[in-house]
């Protein structure tokens, strides 16, 4: 594994407006180190959750718990058939203290929130604590409309997972250590299910903490290729679409915001549920029907230019047109129409 790449001399609070041009994971050392929740986290844990119970406006929160033999990892039961931690609801605040109640407990059941808004859960909060994203506004899809979602908790390990929107991940209390892995490594992470995952996303299923390599033994070159980094309280880390990404909260309290937005228009559907689809259909196709099809999406989608359809009067083209929002909705009803007929 090597070091991700750091920038260290930011200005808090200011994006460096080239961040995306690399396509690589960066630390961004500081970046929100003028967050008051930082201040407060640096303090002490009591003041970071002093500091949150003043930014919650009474609304529950979902929260994975798992006993303290899964040891902070939230993922699948020993022979895959369902997960190794529960849900529950309950008010931040309970939470919370409850969590610090279990500081000095050795081996601690687990809590864990994930992708919580933080408008709903915490709406006070980003008054004062946010991020303008706005240097990175591209296209359509711009870095303004970004989702900003709290995770909070006590240890915990997030098995690898990519994300298709891309991503800034930002401490406010508590350490993560990122591990990070190329979207090309995909082979080698010996992924799960994709329509049975712990929490959305699918994941790999080598423990990195205990990795079984006879198991999987194209792990280890996955490892090779592994970008890893520690942040604390102020420091945030690009994670660029596609990316798989293992995080793991190394303390007793943990907080993190994280902003997500896509660069591309809101009217496309995720690219998932074009490879559902092609499980369904081509997948299991005789081979050489299958190649055939490999050079109709290569036409179409993966080396689609100004050309492929330039043989076709624009008011004719249909699908095959540039897609607006329009078109995508006429494209999807097709699809619907299309599969209620089965």
């Amino acid at each position: 594994m090597k070091p991700i790449l750091e920038i260290k001399d930011l200005v808090p609070g200011r994006l460096p407006s080239n961040l995306l041009e690399a396509a690589q994971p960066v630390v961004l050392r500081g970046l929100v180190s003028h967050w008051p929740m930082v201040r407060e986290a640096r303090r002490s844990d009591r003041a970071a959750v002093d500091y949150l119970h003043g930014c919650w406006r009474g609304a529950p929160v979902a929260i994975m718990t798992g006993p303290p033999e899964i040891d902070g990892r939230i993922f699948y039961n020993d022979d895959l058939t369902g997960m190794n931690f529960g849900r529950a609801d309950a008010p931040l605040p309970a939470l919370m203290e409850e969590l610090l109640k279990l500081a000095d407990v050795e081996r601690p059941p687990c809590y864990y929130v994930g992708s919580t808004t933080v408008d709903t859960c915490l709406p006070g909060f980003r008054a004062a604590n946010d991020l303008d994203l706005s240097p990175l506004a591209t296209g359509e899809g711009t870095a303004q409309d970004a989702l900003a979602s709290v995770w909070l908790g006590n240890r915990s390990r997030i098995a690898p997972h990519y994300d298709l929107p891309d991503n800034i991940a930002c401490v406010a209390a508590g350490h993560r250590r990122f591990t990070l892995f190329p979207p090309e490594q995909l082979a080698n992470l010996y992924v799960g299910p994709i329509d049975f995952t712990p929490a959305g996303q699918p994941v790999s299923l080598v423990d990195l903490k205990h990795p079984d390599f006879e198991r999987f033994p194209r792990f280890a070159q996955a490892l090779e290729q592994a970008q890893v980094a520690e942040l604390g309280p102020g420091d945030a880390l690009y994670i660029p679409s596609m990316w798989w990404h293992q995080v793991e909260a190394l303390d007793a309290f943990n907080v993190l915001i994280n902003y997500w937005w896509r660069q591309s228009p809101a009217h496309m559907d995720p690219p998932l549920f074009a490879l559902m689809q092609a499980l369904l259909s081509m997948r299991d196709l005789p081979a050489p029907q299958r190649a055939a099809w490999r050079g109709i999406f290569d036409h179409y989608v993966f080396n689609a230019d100004a050309d492929t359809a330039a043989h076709i009067p624009e008011h004719a083209r249909h699908a095959l047109a540039p897609l607006t929002a329009e078109g995508a909705g006429h494209l999807r009803g097709h699809l619907i129409q299309r599969l209620k007929q089965r």
